[in-house]
């Protein structure tokens, strides 16, 4: 069994669900709804994973909920957000040319059109979206970067604005 996320890593997520809610709140056209710890099957490419938070539109959301579906599937989602931990940073970034593939690429292969990698490392420490997935190359064609204590901006559909007060790990 993996350990758990730190307090920090969990916080992050936190700090962009509670953004969600207000949201959701605030603006009656916001059509997204985030959720945690349930996993995504990348059927196309045999793979699957539990991402730290994924964005379903409310419709996809309340559908998954009342079918009480075990898993979500790549056409449901929107944008996957994932936090580096020191144990497993590797798993999440766009991989080295010795590596294996990696979220990055499972994300890119199944054509989730937003990948949000929020990277922790203190060597890197910066907010990263890609977009534009190339189910072919299994890679994404675009990608905006911010500096942590910037504010994260996610373009539409989204719209949302997400102040991005954090620390890389210690």
């Amino acid at each position: 069994m993996s350990p758990a996320p730190a307090f920090g890593h969990g916080g992050i997520i936190q700090d962009v669900v509670d953004r969600v809610a207000e949201a959701r709140v605030t603006e009656p056209a916001f059509a997204w709804r985030c959720i945690q710890g349930t996993g995504l099957d990348l059927v196309g490419v045999q793979d699957g994973y539990i991402p730290d938070l994924m964005f379903l539109e409310t419709e996809t959301f309340a559908a998954a909920q009342r079918a009480d579906v075990l898993y979500v599937v790549p056409d449901q989602v929107e944008l996957v957000v994932e936090v580096t931990s020191p144990s497993n940073a590797g798993n999440d970034r766009r991989p080295r040319e010795h590596r294996k593939l990696t979220k990055w690429n499972g994300y890119a292969r199944s054509e989730i059109p937003y990948y949000l990698l929020i990277d922790r490392d203190p060597g890197v420490s910066r907010i990263t979206l890609y977009s534009i997935p190339d189910g072919a190359s299994g890679g994404h064609l675009h990608q905006d970067t911010w500096e942590f204590g910037e504010t994260v901006v996610l373009p539409d559909p989204f719209g949302l604005e997400i102040p991005a007060a954090w620390r890389p790990w210690a």
